[in-house]
């Protein structure tokens, strides 16, 4: 038995009997009041969901297992998502098991490669990616043991067995399709004694010489593991997951969120408005030439890509954590120093817009800039990257939503005439 799933059938039990006498003791109780506004604007704050992993509260960012983001920049994924699962930072032994435990599970099944080679070479990244995790569907232990019968507080186990296998491979996936879609030669097998992060960095081919890329596999893949479970995501992959449908199921679903331009596609859109200012001006424009073009921006009815946040009121950590990252390597990219030049321009002019509420960076405003300057230059691909890591947020959330007995999700929806009734 590995020691993560000897600590979890430890802790799992009080974690489920608290919540069902929570639940018995206060279930009359309101917490949250819903207006015309809520309900016809994406349900934005709304109190609707339980999430132990992570929160972000709006004036300090994101917050896993009651830990801030920032002190997390140096720990590896592996780390992060024991931190997920548990709630606490595991020991160096600790991490070894469950890197050990990892490394028994990454082969990738062959009928997944032949389903790869199977696309046209047109098709998205993210489509690929997200049908390859799909397909692993036959693999899932949760559904056998189901399928076989099970007790209803044994869920947990066989989905955190499906997590542990999907991630495990997800890297070699998510790395695969980057080497097949641009034509950059055979697949790369893990490398063993190399962490998660790195592991995914070697097996994408990019030259690496000073080992930067892989440090920000490393950092991209904490900053990116959750973001509590409102995110289209997450919340995807949650409601999905209700249904008892495996985390392949739920995963895979969760990918085809994430593959909107208003959630993981941004960071794609926002190294495209970098890389457009850097050709305009032949490189990076003055402060004064940028305050103009972003003045002239924003007059036209644009925005500028990366800036405010569904949540947060602040300066997003993580684009904190990102842009730290790019100093102490001493990146000398253009885009890379575009995108800290926007910081110090952009937020001054959007505080004087009244109706802007956050004028703050989120990370999608930093993180293209990062894997651009390390040569992966091909932006489409750039959620795969996202998808890889947030599969660790999502595994998690199921496991713990499985931990506790959480029933299907179904919210009760309104007409327009009946909408209109109550407000009278």
């Amino acid at each position: 038995m590995s020691l993560l799933v000897e600590k979890l059938r430890k802790t799992v039990p009080a974690y489920r009997d608290s919540i069902k006498e929570f639940g018995k003791t206060h279930g009359e109780k309101d917490i949250s009041k819903v207006s015309v506004g809520a309900l016809l604007g994406g349900q934005r704050g709304v109190l609707g969901m339980l999430c132990d992993t992570s929160i972000v509260p709006p004036d300090k960012g994101l917050i896993i297992r009651n830990i801030p983001l920032m002190d997390l920049v140096d720990k590896l994924p592996e780390e992060c998502l024991w931190l997920l699962l548990t709630g606490e930072l595991p020991t160096a032994a600790e991490t070894k098991d469950l890197q050990a435990d990892l490394g028994k599970r990454t082969r990738v099944p062959d009928y997944v490669w032949k389903i790869l080679e199977s696309f046209p070479k047109d098709a998205h990244p993210m489509a690929v990616f997200d049908t390859l995790i799909l397909a692993m569907e036959r693999e899932s232990v949760f559904r056998k043991r189901y399928d076989e019968g099970m007790k209803k507080d044994e869920y947990w186990e066989p989905t955190l067995e499906d997590l542990l296998n999907l991630i495990a491979k997800i890297h070699t996936i998510g790395a695969a399709v980057y080497r097949w879609k641009y034509d950059l030669g055979a697949r790369i097998d893990p490398k063993p004694g190399l962490d998660w992060g790195a592991n995914y960095a070697y097996m994408m081919g990019t030259k690496d010489p000073t080992g930067g890329f892989a440090r920000l596999m490393r950092l991209y893949m904490v900053l990116h593991s959750d973001h509590e479970s409102g995110n289209v995501s997450a919340h995807t992959c949650h409601c999905v997951g209700s249904a008892l449908s495996d985390p392949y199921y739920a995963v895979s679903a969760g990918l085809n969120g994430l593959a909107g331009p208003l959630h993981g596609l941004a960071n794609q859109e926002c190294l495209a408005w970098l890389e457009m200012v850097v050709k305009k001006f032949n490189g990076k424009p003055s402060d004064e030439q940028l305050d103009a073009f972003a003045r002239e921006t924003l007059g036209s009815g644009r925005v500028i890509p990366g800036y405010g946040h569904a949540v947060l009121r602040i300066t997003d950590p993580r684009f904190v954590a990102f842009r730290a990252f790019g100093e102490k390597e001493g990146l000398k990219s253009d885009v890379f120093k575009l995108a800290c030049q926007v910081y110090d321009v952009v937020p001054k002019i959007l505080q004087t817009i009244q109706k802007i509420k956050d004028p703050w960076p989120n990370v999608d405003a930093m993180s293209g800039s990062l894997i651009h300057a390390f040569g992966v230059t091909q932006s489409q691909y750039y959620t795969v990257m996202f998808g890889v890591s947030r599969a660790m947020g999502m595994c998690s959330q199921l496991v713990m939503s499985r931990a506790w007995g959480e029933p299907i999700e179904r919210p009760k929806s309104i007409t327009l005439d009946e909408l209109k009734a109550k407000v009278k």
